[in-house]
């Protein structure tokens, strides 16, 4: 065992690379597959169904609300990407689990920001589109992410960090 609690067999077999290699590989994520995910999927999901408060198929004001939360959504994940960027050493181990605990910035008010910026996206998005279909989604993304993924990530952190995590988490909540 190694002095975070994995086996050094565990963390001997996962990739290695440049910080470079790491850096396109979250530029992707970041600037790719993030928005098609978050921005795309939701704009595609509402064209099934119709807009509510749409006229002339234009959004009517109480539809330009949604803007708000996908405006600081937007924010938060750019403040995030920031945050990521500005810790990414030389040589990079790619793991499911992070390798170092983030605790300022938006990680300061929640342990998952960035979960609740794509929440709020998804709802901006089911707001502005008034398509209740987008909502259903945001609240089955919030169920899967409170009941299964954040559980798993949860343990994952325990298990890496020990003590230092399980003082975070008495101190910031889970979403806000």
């Amino acid at each position: 065992m190694n002095t975070n609690g994995y086996s050094d067999k565990v963390t001997a077999n996962r990739a290695d690379v440049p910080n470079w290699v790491a850096l396109i590989i979250a530029l992707i994520f970041w600037v790719i597959l993030l928005p098609l995910v978050h921005a795309g999927l939701p704009w595609a999901i509402s064209l099934l169904v119709p807009h509510y408060g749409w006229i002339n198929s234009r959004p009517v004001n109480w539809n330009l609300l949604g803007l708000i939360p996908v405006a600081l959504a937007t924010i938060c994940l750019i403040w995030l990407m920031i945050l990521h960027f500005s810790r990414i050493p030389k040589r990079v181990k790619l793991e499911r689990t992070p390798t170092y605990l983030l605790t300022r910035g938006p990680y300061k008010y929640s342990r998952n920001p960035m979960y609740v910026a794509e929440l709020a996206l998804w709802l901006g998005w089911a707001i502005l589109y008034g398509s209740m279909i987008v909502f259903i989604g945001f609240l089955i993304m919030g169920l899967v992410m409170n009941y299964r993924v954040i559980p798993r990530e949860e343990r994952d952190l325990d298990a890496r960090f020990g003590e230092a995590y399980r003082e975070y988490k008495n101190k910031v909540p889970r979403w806000l």
